[in-house]
């Protein structure tokens, strides 16, 4: 049975990685542990992997101070009351999620990067910002919605990299592009409908680490995944569910998937949301138009050309946390308590199809350096993202 005081067998202080401005980044070894709420469990975290947006945040919108980082696998070491209450999870089990990371209190609140959390702030309501809080750290204060637990067979590397795929794709596939429900997961491939009957669904970056997960559950809903790739990798889309791949290089690309489609082709899910790649969507959607979804706002250039007959939206998995997106411009987000309720039956939904043997891990690239080497994987990403595989790093 946990303590009573689920902070008692913390250390006062963690290392982690911690942002120092933009696309800046320091190791800290006297970062603070995360505050524990009550609907927050407390993880060691064993591995990390790096993400697009990892860079892409680091860059846009830095934190000072913040620790950063996304995706994470570890064990649980302590319960918020109300995860124990729950009786959801215990002290011991192993566990993938992923965390809002750098997400910064007000300037008013910390100077520069070094800031200290009061005793009046460990229960924290779910809107209030946390810069204790991400996965490139000893110690993951995670929301324990979106957590899954891992199946025996799986190693921390392997699920490393599951949380943001997870809140991406069933956040871009059931709730925005609207192809299926949630409820469709959990019978697994048992029900899939007639072939002939299904809708095709276009992942264009299918062998992204989105892409991937995006075409197992997409099969495993009873529709008929189709994907670009490289040559290199159509072997890999293939084996994660893709009915067919088409090469993203060949000037013929979008006429091929209209005849492949029968010009018939109405949602088009876009993991790498660049502006070739919003524009090959929108060549390969069918005569009658349809959805496009996108990671990143696309290009008004390119939604205009079919703005009649093709309706276009971009996704932020941040929303699942429920809590307002405190980001400037175009990325913040209003909460939206919705949006969580979502999150949870989502990570249910794939946490009963890990354990059934039905989605398999992306492919991981075990990467040297500890900490040091996950600072320059964020550098690597932004510069040169691997192609078919996720960078992981061991926390030791």
């Amino acid at each position: 049975m946990p303590s009573a005081d689920p902070i008692a067998i913390l250390p006062r202080s963690q290392t982690a990685i911690v942002a120092q401005g933009p696309g800046k980044l320091t190791v800290q070894h006297d970062a603070p542990i995360p505050a524990l709420a009550s609907d927050m469990v407390m993880v060691k975290t064993a591995a990390v992997a790096i993400n697009a947006a990892d860079a892409k945040m680091l860059d846009y919108s830095a934190a000072p101070g913040a620790i950063h980082g996304y995706d994470f696998a570890g064990s649980i070491v302590a319960l918020g009351d109300g995860v124990l209450a729950s009786g959801r999870f215990a002290v011991g089990d192993r566990v993938a999620g992923y965390v809002h990371g750098m997400y910064a209190l007000s300037s008013a609140t910390y100077q520069s990067s070094s800031w200290k959390l009061h005793q009046t702030e460990l229960t924290l309501p779910r809107n209030k910002l946390r810069p204790d809080v991400g996965a490139f750290a000893e110690y993951v204060g995670a929301t324990a919605d979106l957590l899954l637990k891992l199946p025996d067979e799986m190693t921390f590397h392997e699920a490393a990299g599951l949380g943001v795929g997870v809140a991406t794709t069933t956040v871009g596939l059931f709730s925005e592009l609207g192809v299926a429900s949630l409820d469709q997961l959990h019978a697994g491939n048992k029900d899939v409908q007639d072939k002939a009957e299904a809708e095709f669904v276009l992942v264009s970056g299918g062998s992204t680490a989105t892409g991937t997960r995006a075409l197992q559950l997409l099969k495993l809903a009873g529709l008929r995944p189709i994907a670009t790739c490289s040559p290199s990798n159509i072997d890999l889309v293939t084996r994660f569910g893709a009915e067919k791949a088409f090469d993203y290089h060949s000037p013929t690309c979008a006429a091929d998937i209209r005849a492949y489609t029968g010009n018939q082709l109405a949602y088009a899910f876009d993991c790498i949301s660049q502006v070739d790649t919003t524009t090959l969507c929108y060549a390969a959607l069918g005569r009658a138009g349809g959805r496009y979804v996108a990671l990143d706002p696309p290009r008004e250039a390119v939604t205009q050309t079919r703005a009649a007959t093709v309706e276009p939206s971009w996704i932020m998995g941040l929303t699942l946390f429920g809590s307002k997106i405190a980001l400037d411009g175009e990325y913040y987000r209003d909460a939206r308590p919705q949006d969580r309720v979502f999150g949870a039956a989502a990570f249910r939904a794939v946490e009963d199809l890990l354990h059934l043997g039905l989605i398999q891990p992306h492919p991981v690239k075990i990467m040297p350096g500890g900490w040091e080497g996950v600072m320059r994987g964020v550098d690597i990403i932004r510069s040169q993202p691997p192609s078919g595989y996720k960078m992981v790093y061991t926390i030791t």
